[in-house]
C-alpha cells in the first residue's frame, strides 16, 4: 500500500475551485493519488511529509493542443513561420516531416513533455497526425512509452490526413492514410490504452487533422467511432480555411462540422480565430470547446480571440502550446503569460478585460472540462493530487505575494517551477526530473535529431 503524503505549511494553496478559495498557511493530505483534505494542522500516522514552507501551490496546468513530433525543428530560421507565406511554409515544413521516424516521435515527445512538466503541466493532450512510411502506425504507442517514463497524464489525439494534394490537400501523398486504416487504428488504440476511470493516466481522442485535408467520410466515421466508444473529438478549425471550405462545400467550417455532428460537449477545436459572433454563440450553446494557442497567433499575425466574450457565451476556453513549428517551446506558463498580455492589449480595443487569474483557470479548470476530466483542474477534496509549487522566498517576488491568484501571468513567472506532482507522486523537484537520466536522454535525443533530421535536411539548418 502506498503511504499517504502530507504537504505541510504551504504559504498559500490556490485551489481554482468554484468559489476561488485560497488557503493560507495550510496543509494538503493525499491518499492513493487523490486529495483527501485541505486545512490547517492536518496529521496522519506514517505519512511521507513534504515541507511546503514559503511555497505557493497551484493546480497542475493542462495543455489542450500540441504537436510533439514538431519538436526537433525548433530554432530553424530558414523555415521561420513569420517570414514566409503559409503555403510556402507548409511546402517546406512537410519536406522535413516526411523523414520523421519512430525514434523522432519518441524523443521529441520526451523532450516536449519534459519541458511541460518543468513548467507545471501535469496533463497534456497531443494532436499526433504525423504518420510516415518510417513511423508506420507506432507514433501514439511511442508517445505512451515516453509519457509513462515521466509519469505525466497523457491524452493522445490520434490524427490523420486522407485527402491527396491532387484534390486540394496541403499534405504530401506519402503522409496520407485511408479512412478505413485510420478508423481501425483509432479503435486499436482505444481498446489498448483508453482508461476513463477517475485518476486515469492515459486516454485516446479521435482527432482528424482538419477538414480541408481529409475526405468528409473521415470526419463522419470519426464521429461514429467516438460516440460509440465514448471518447472525445478534436480538430483544427477556424484558422484560415473558411474560404476554402466555402469554395469546396458552399459553407463555412463550423456549419460543415455541425452538419455531420462534429460539434458538442465532447468536441473541441484548436484556434478558431476566424469565428464570427454567431459561431461563438453556437459553440457556447452546444458546449463545444476551443483551445487557445497564443504563440502561433502572435507569430502568424492572426486575430486575437475575444476570450471575455467567449467565456460569457459559455464556451470552455482552454490553453495550448501548439507545436514547435509555430512555438519553439513547450512552456505552458509562457503561453499563460502571453495569453494574458494579448487579452490586456485587446481589451483596450473592445473592452472587457480578462484577469490573470481567469487566464489561469483556462489552463486548469477549463482544460479539465475540455478533456472531460472532472477529477482534474482544481485542488479540492476527491480530486487528483496534480499540482505544482513555486518558491516565494526569492527577492524577485518581493512585494507581489499578497495576490497569489493573479501572480503568475501578471508577474511573468515563466521559468521552471519548484516542484511538479502528478497523482501524489513528485515527478520534478528542485531542478531534476524523476525517473530518467536527463543528460543521457538529452544525448540520445540529440543523436536522433542529427541522424534523422539535421543531416538529411542540412540545407534547412
Amino acid at each position: 500500500m502506498v503511504k499517504p503524503t502530507l504537504i505541510r505549511n504551504a504559504y498559500a494553496i490556490i485551489t481554482c475551485d468554484s468559489e476561488d478559495h485560497v488557503f493560507w498557511d495550510s496543509d494538503i493530505l493525499i491518499e492513493n493519488g487523490f486529495i483527501k483534505q485541505i486545512g490547517r494542522n492536518l496529521s496522519i500516522e506514517g505519512a511521507e511529509v513534504l515541507d511546503a514552507s514559503s511555497k505557493f501551490i497551484y493546480p497542475g496546468l493542462i495543455n489542450t493542443h500540441h504537436h510533439f513530433f514538431q519538436t526537433f525543428i525548433r530554432n530553424t530560421t530558414s523555415i521561420d513561420y513569420p517570414n514566409i507565406t503559409v503555403v510556402e511554409w507548409l511546402d517546406l515544413i512537410y519536406r522535413i516531416f516526411q523523414g520523421v521516424d519512430s525514434d523522432v516521435i519518441y524523443y521529441s515527445t520526451l523532450t516536449a513533455l519534459s519541458d511541460l512538466i518543468k513548467h507545471g503541466c501535469t496533463c497534456a493532450f497531443d494532436h499526433q497526425y504525423c504518420y510516415t512510411t518510417l513511423t508506420g502506425k507506432t507514433p501514439v504507442d511511442r508517445q505512451m512509452e515516453a509519457a509513462e517514463r515521466l509519469h505525466i497524464r497523457y491524452h493522445a489525439g490520434r490524427g490523420t490526413n486522407t485527402l491527396p494534394a491532387s484534390e486540394g490537400s496541403t499534405m504530401p501523398d506519402n503522409m496520407l492514410e485511408t479512412t478505413d486504416e485510420f478508423i481501425q487504428d483509432c479503435e486499436r488504440l482505444i481498446n489498448l490504452y483508453h482508461d476513463s476511470r477517475p485518476g486515469s493516466m492515459r486516454q485516446i481522442v479521435v482527432a482528424p487533422c482538419q477538414p480541408i485535408n481529409s475526405y468528409p467520410e473521415t470526419f463522419v466515421e470519426s464521429v461514429k467511432l467516438a460516440r460509440d466508444k465514448g471518447v472525445r473529438l478534436h480538430t483544427h478549425l477556424g484558422e484560415g480555411e473558411n474560404e476554402i471550405m466555402l469554395s469546396r462545400w458552399g459553407m463555412r467550417s463550423l456549419d460543415w462540422c455541425e452538419k455531420i455532428d462534429f460539434i458538442g460537449e465532447d468536441v473541441w477545436f484548436a484556434h478558431f480565430w476566424e469565428g464570427t459572433d454567431l459561431e461563438l454563440q453556437k459553440l457556447g450553446a452546444t458546449g463545444t470547446g476551443v483551445s487557445h494557442c497564443p504563440t502561433p497567433a502572435v507569430l502568424g499575425g492572426f486575430p486575437i480571440l475575444d476570450i471575455k466574450k467567449m467565456l460569457n457565451y459559455g464556451i470552455p476556453v482552454s490553453l495550448g502550446c501548439d507545436g514547435s513549428a509555430t512555438n519553439d517551446s513547450s512552456n505552458l506558463l509562457d503561453s499563460l503569460r502571453l495569453g494574458y498580455m494579448m487579452q490586456s492589449w485587446h481589451s483596450k480595443q473592445r473592452g472587457g478585460s480578462v484577469s490573470a487569474y481567469e487566464m489561469l483557470k483556462t489552463a486548469t479548470v477549463h482544460g479539465a472540462k475540455t478533456l472531460g476530466r472532472d477529477d482534474l483542474g482544481s485542488l479540492e477534496q476527491g480530486k487528483c493530487a496534480d499540482l505544482f509549487m513555486i518558491d516565494t522566498a526569492v527577492p524577485e517576488l518581493t512585494g507581489a505575494l499578497h495576490d497569489p491568484k493573479n501572480l503568475l501571468a501578471r508577474c511573468g513567472l515563466t521559468g521552471n517551477v519548484w516542484l511538479t506532482m502528478v497523482g501524489g507522486e513528485v515527478v520534478y523537484s528542485d531542478g531534476t526530473l524523476k525517473g530518467i537520466d536527463e543528460a543521457e536522454e538529452a544525448r540520445k535525443g540529440e543523436e536522433v535529431c542529427n541522424r534523422v533530421i539535421r543531416k538529411p535536411f542540412a540545407k534547412y539548418f
